[in-house]
């Protein structure tokens, strides 16, 4: 086994470790909003977060275990070039959710331009 391989194979755990602390962290989080769409792009937020992790480690991991070199290699994952889109899509998914989680909190009421509320500064 080269160099090489052994630095793929620790950054593809180090990628699905992190997965793993991602959705630790991110299951416990709950949003204090009771509406529907709040709830949606919330769960489409983490889903993204939380998958991008796994999906960059999956590419690590298959580049590691494989014991082809060179351009046998890159003919080989010709085949998978699908899969490139699966971490594009989460880092999409990921972007949208935090966006419209951000223009529906500025749509909720007693929220004022300036970050106070009602009560006074938020």
């Amino acid at each position: 086994m080269t160099a090489l391989r052994v630095v793929e194979l620790i950054l593809a755990g180090v990628f699905f470790v992190g997965g793993a602390r991602s959705f630790w962290v991110w299951s416990r989080r709950s949003i204090d909003s009771d509406d529907i769409r709040d709830q949606v792009w919330f769960a489409l937020y983490r889903t993204g977060r939380i998958g991008l992790w796994f999906s960059v480690g999956v590419i690590f991991l298959f580049s590691g275990l494989s014991d082809l070199e060179g351009r046998a290699l890159a003919d080989e994952f010709q085949d998978r070039r699908w899969y490139l889109m699966v971490p594009l899509l989460l880092a999409v998914m990921q972007f949208v959710g935090g966006y419209l989680l951000g223009r529906s909190a500025d749509k909720r009421p007693g929220t004022g331009a300036g970050g106070t509320t009602p009560e006074g500064p938020a």
